[in-house]
């Protein structure tokens, strides 16, 4: 018998032993009536078993290919076939045609030119079979066949009724005694089975709470843990990805959380996580399981719902994480190992936030913690600040600023320990290059990004550090003052002194504006946030600290400054709505008592130069902006948006839905200023109802001149009061037609606001519609390279199957030799050899023929999805690349032994 893999048609292998029909014509015949036949011909049990199974083999080619044919399968196929496997179960080759059959005729076939049908004829089949239970537990009970292509189509075809179906299913297989255990069982069968009962977990245990209890009550944590160790670790193939996506369905539950943290523990996890150096090297498969695995670290570290049963677990977690060392992996992943991908660093630095955050003891040990080695040794804020302030990526700043915005949230000592730092280097040292800042504290670092961007022309740089400091002086009037007394080298002349650290950031802020006078300026992705997390930091700063704002209003400039930046149309609402709350902190916490800067002076100029009406609605426009409106659950979603920035570095974002702005702009600085809004209108109400002169003068008009009579002086007042009346008769007049052309334009502003508002509503609507159907077609796309590469593993665990057989048959026939070297003169060891040798080729071929079925059927399977990959835009070759060296195989040692 011929072994030679290399040489066999993988097509012709499945064809001869009951697989895919290829090449049959159809096209002329009536699908309704051709399907019947088919079934009439399977289900008459007078027919021969290879007639029936040829009818079976001719079924599963048409349904295969043809939307039509699965449309009249319908459910007379599904009770003719799940007939054939409940009466004939001994007979393998029709319950494995059977099982083959059901799988084409559920599996949705891509409609030709791309447009969509209306009914999906292999989702009513998935509907139909899973109507019934006991066709459920029919299908279970397969599982408990010793045939191997049984067991494998019998889990193929539930994991497609749970692509479908899988509510149905799911609520079958909890009324099955025994169901999930038949499942858990077959993940410490031989490779190919497992492989299919991990992908059908992880389909079963999506948001299915009870499902997920029992699945770990069965033992799942250690058995996952154990193929993950089998497979390399992180260093395994997409088996390893598979453990992971299912670790992190059952772990969404929290008593398992409890359950994994008091029992087997988070050790095996965290190993998954260990590099070997910083000069480790990344796969593409290596960096997709350390992915999954950091998305459960990251899901453990957030704990779950808001309850107080999910706070106290998130606390539990983020403890015992740290005391297993799981930092120090977060740390080399990434801080230290700079061949990691960025969205791998990115992952590992939102966890170190979340590792931290709300946590005392590990804000304590994080703030002392320390990388590198001697003499190269600094604190791991000072590295992470690095990647912050030099990253080439918007995705590494937004997860560097992360870490900061969690170590500095309700954590006074902290900030207070970063501010202190905060010492300007003089001169020499401001100076020095980039590479040499490692021997810098962290305040001094950041003072250096605040003011690099003088020389360079880059406010890049200025933006990524205000943004850390703004989250060094939230809620911290000790950081405040300690910030508002640094100054840098740049003397003022009309002051005499230093320049303030905060007239540096307002300079920078001002010269971040100089590019929008140029009405035909479009602006770049960096330019679109660069002015309101600078103002971000100026609103923090300001908030409830008069001596703050007395600062700023000492140059009257920055006042005409942020009266232009409210009222000019060429910047965003959000950057408008910030200079606007800006201006309100500078009346709602001025204590001056100077009559040029005091808080009725800026409401008398807001008035004159923009106008109540006009600036209040700025602050409304605020709050309606995306950034103000969404501000939860966006740091992933936005991290995701980012991966398109780097590429293109000129994207139009309009509508300040910039990704940066999404993730910087945190809740607890939306609640500030939401706060700060209310303030304000109520303090302009205040402010304008005080009588501005206090002491009031009589005309010289209504004095009674020397020698004038009474008679005169009273006609001369009558004459007065009639003028004053007729003057505030006409100054009425005229306020109440002011008054009605106000109401007119503003309710005529209203109702083109209210038709923009609606038509802006009906674009989201169409945006996220649109998101959506891409999401949808990325979810498709990483479903069908799932499979691709999972099949792929298939395909080597196969072949390596095969390559055991051969050695298994060459050990054979070597004890053979041997034993006839022994016993030359025993006149049976002829016969001896013969039935030995028989009998290992009877084994080998019936396991052999087995595997080649399911090679075959797997090698079909990657050539449709590799035409579909290549609809979707796919590289083929890439993921499929390999796959043809792991099949080639020793030669057999037939024709040798033969030639002896």
């Amino acid at each position: 018998m011929d072994f030679k893999l290399g040489r066999i048609n993988l097509n012709k292998v499945a064809q001869g032993v009951g697989g895919f029909v290829f090449g049959k014509d159809t096209s002329n015949s009536n699908d309704d009536s051709y399907v019947q036949s088919l079934l009439e011909r399977i289900k008459n049990g007078e027919e021969e078993d290879s007639k029936r199974i040829e009818a079976l083999d001719e079924l599963q080619s048409v349904v295969e290919e043809s939307v039509s044919a699965q449309l009249a399968f319908g459910e007379l196929g599904i009770s003719v076939l799940m007939g054939v496997i409940k009466s004939e179960r001994d007979n393998e080759k029709m319950v494995k045609g059977a099982l083959e059959t059901l799988a084409s005729a559920l599996t949705p076939i891509a409609p030709e030119g791309g447009v969509k049908n209306e009914i999906q004829p292999a989702m009513m089949n998935s509907d139909l079979l899973c109507r019934e239970a006991e066709n459920i537990s029919l299908l279970l009970g397969l599982l408990d066949s010793d045939n191997f292509t049984v067991q494998y189509h019998a889990l193929q075809l539930l994991t497609a009724l749970l692509t479908t179906s899988r509510n149905r299913v799911q609520e079958a297989i909890l009324t099955i005694p025994q169901g999930i255990t038949r499942l858990m069982d077959m993940l410490m069968s031989r490779e190919a089975i497992r492989n299919e009962a991990l992908l059908l977990l992880t389909y079963l245990t999506h948001e299915a709470e009870e499902i997920q209890k029992i699945v770990v009550f069965e033992g799942a944590f250690e058995k996952i843990f154990i193929i993950i160790q089998d497979e390399g670790g992180a260093e395994g193939g997409v088996v390893v990805e598979d453990c992971l996506v299912l670790l992190n369905n059952l772990l969404h539950c929290l008593s398992n959380q409890r359950l994994l943290r008091e029992t087997t523990g988070f050790e095996p996890l965290i190993s998954i996580l260990v590099l070997e150096s910083r000069v480790s090297k990344f796969s593409k498969q290596k960096t997709s399981n350390l992915l999954r695995a950091l998305e459960i670290v990251e899901m453990l570290l957030v704990g779950g719902p808001a309850a107080e049963s999910g706070k106290d677990n998130r606390m539990s977690n983020q403890t015992v994480l740290y005391q297993r060392k799981l930092m120090d992996e977060l740390l080399m992943l990434g801080v230290e190992n700079q061949r990691a991908a960025v969205s791998l660093r990115c992952s590992a630095l939102r966890c170190i936030g979340y590792l931290v955050v709300g946590h005392r003891q590990n804000l304590d040990a994080f703030a002392s913690k320390v990388l590198g080695e001697d003499p190269n040794v600094e604190p791991a804020l000072n590295s992470i600040l690095r990647i912050l302030l030099r990253g080439s990526t918007a995705q590494e700043f937004v997860a560097a600023d992360f870490v900061f915005r969690c170590f500095c949230e309700k954590n006074s000592d902290g900030q207070g320990l970063l501010a202190s730092t905060m010492i300007p280097q003089p001169q020499s040292m401001s100076h020095t290059p980039l590479e040499e800042d490692i021997n810098m504290s962290f305040g001094s670092m950041l003072l250096r990004g605040l003011t690099v961007s003088e020389t360079d022309g880059d406010l890049e740089t200025c933006c990524r550090a205000a943004s850390v400091l703004s989250h060094i002086l939230m809620d911290n009037i000790q950081c405040k003052e300690k910030v508002l007394r640094i100054e840098v080298e740049a003397p003022i002349p009309s002051l005499g002194a230093q320049e303030p650290l905060m007239h540096r950031i307002v300079k920078y802020l001002a010269l971040s504006s100089i590019k929008f006078k140029d009405g035909n300026h479009k602006t770049s992705a960096r330019d679109s946030y660069i002015q309101p997390v600078i103002l971000k930091l100026l609103v923090t700063w300001l908030a409830d600290f008069p001596d703050a704002v007395h600062c700023f209003l000492v140059l009257r400039p920055h006042l005409t400054y942020l009266l232009e930046l409210v009222s000019n149309l060429s910047v965003s609402v959000c950057t408008k709505g910030l200079a606007a709350i800006l201006l309100g902190e500078c009346f709602l916490y001025n204590k001056s008592d100077d009559k040029s800067k005091d808080a009725s002076l800026v409401v008398d100029v807001i008035s004159e130069k923009v106008g109540l009406t006009s600036y209040l609605l700025k602050l409304e426009d605020l709050q309606r902006s995306y950034v103000f409106t969404s501000t939860k659950a966006r740091l992933r979603d936005s991290m995701a948006e980012m991966d398109d920035i780097s590429a293109n570095d000129e994207t139009d974002w309009k509508h300040d839905e910039h990704p940066v702005l999404s993730s910087l702009f945190d809740t607890q600085f939306v609640d500030l200023v939401k706060k700060l809004e209310e303030n304000l209108r109520a303090s302009i109400v205040e402010i304008s109802s005080h009588l501005k002169n206090k002491v009031v003068e009589l005309p010289v008009e209504l004095e009674q001149q020397s020698g004038e009579s009474d008679g005169d002086y009273i006609k001369r007042l009558k004459l007065f009061v009639e003028k004053q009346y007729t003057e505030m008769q006409d100054l009425l007049g005229r306020n109440a037609t002011s008054a009605e052309a106000l109401v007119k334009a503003t309710a005529s502003d209203s109702a083109g606001t209210d038709k923009l508002r609606r038509d802006l509503q009906e674009a989201a609507k169409q945006v996220q519609v649109l998101k959506s159907e891409k999401t949808k077609i990325q979810d498709e796309a990483y479903s069908h390279r799932s499979l691709a590469d999972k099949m792929k593993s298939d395909l080597k665990s196969l072949s390596d199957a095969y390559k055991s057989l051969e050695q298994a048959k060459s050990l054979l026939e070597s004890e053979v030799k041997a034993l006839k070297l022994e016993t030359k003169n025993s006149p049976d060891l002829d016969a001896i050899k013969e039935e030995a040798k028989e009998e290992g080729r009877k084994e080998s071929e019936v396991e052999l023929n087995d595997l080649l079925v399911c090679l075959g059927q797997e090698q079909a399977k990657v050539e449709k999805l590799s035409s579909r990959l290549e609809e979707l835009g796919e590289d083929v070759s890439s993921l499929l690349e390999g796959v043809g060296d792991d099949l080639e195989m020793p030669e057999d040692s037939d024709d040798d032994d033969d030639g002896k």
